[in-house]
């Protein structure tokens, strides 16, 4: 009997159960296995998977998370986490996995992504635009009194209390609604913590997730760049592993605020959008993502 062609290969919706699958696949490619993001991914979002036809796990993943008041009708979708195993690259698998998911399952939507430039031809071939960049920073964060604000902010940890006010900055910053994934950030984050000025405005929010051997910072929101300065240096106080994250290189000042107290440049992703102009939002008070897969 002759096998399958691989682009024949039925796709499927991934759930928690397939959390060893979707790690054992990133390993596979050289990436880390990162359960503890794909277990947030598949719980607040949609994996789909291809299964390999040798039985060994995943030929094919990635994980869509839909935004908006109404999941059935979402007002944008971030695709990531877009991976083939090793044995089974540059065969048109990739291809088939995205095209039917923009053309078909989301078909309408307005779709963002974080692309390498390995990935990056592909998107352009399925019709997504370079809006932005991303640059990746990586290190050991050298410690110092919280920066002042301009605005006299100041942070301390969120509380139950505070999660109405983030989920209206977020809404605000980010452009359409995230509820069912900023819930999640008080049992997702080692910490959460929230920047408000003298009148109890909230001015910002921010996040130290584990990855790994690493503490990420995202979601990153604030009023300005002493803002977001000062919710950092919170952050980094509390963790002896290296910090990570993903700033919009239109952050020229954060950049090189991190840079100057020990994070170094690791890579650069192109934000890329796809029947929209660029992502939604004020991107002025988004400073990083909770997680490039998740837009």
């Amino acid at each position: 009997m002759t096998p399958p062609h691989l682009t024949d290969l039925p796709i499927r919706a991934l759930t928690a159960g397939d959390l060893r699958r979707c790690a054992d696949l990133s390993e596979d490619r050289g990436w880390p296995r990162e359960e503890h993001k794909w277990r947030l991914l598949l719980t607040a979002g949609t994996g789909y998977g291809i299964d390999a036809p040798d039985g060994q796990g995943l030929a094919a993943a990635c994980v869509v998370t839909r935004y908006g008041l109404t999941p059935d009708e979402p007002e944008l979708a971030a695709i990531g986490m877009v991976l083939v195993a090793d044995r089974y690259a540059r065969r048109g698998l990739g291809r088939h996995l995205m095209r039917l998911l923009c053309d078909d399952v989301l078909r309408g939507v307005p779709l963002t992504l974080h692309a390498t430039a390995y990935g990056r031809p592909l998107y352009e071939e399925l019709g997504f635009d370079t809006t932005g960049r991303a640059e990746m920073l990586r290190g050991t964060f050298r410690r110092e009194e919280a920066p002042d604000t301009s605005d006299g902010s100041r942070v301390r940890p969120a509380t139950a209390e505070d999660l109405p006010r983030i989920l209206r900055l977020d809404a605000e910053t980010f452009g359409t609604d995230r509820t069912h994934m900023i819930t999640r950030l008080p049992a997702f984050a080692d910490r959460l913590v929230v920047a408000e000025d003298a009148d109890g405005t909230l001015t910002g929010y921010a996040a130290a997730w584990p990855n790994m051997e690493t503490h990420v910072i995202g979601p990153l929101i604030a009023r300005d760049a002493g803002t977001a300065q000062a919710l950092v240096t919170t952050l980094a106080a509390d963790t002896d592993r290296p910090l990570r994250t993903d700033v919009d290189v239109r952050h020229e000042g954060l950049l090189d605020w991190l840079k100057e107290r020990g994070l170094q440049s690791v890579a650069f992703n192109a934000v890329m959008t796809r029947g929209i102009p660029g992502p939604p939002g004020d991107w002025t008070r988004r400073w990083a993502p909770l997680t490039v897969a998740a837009g």
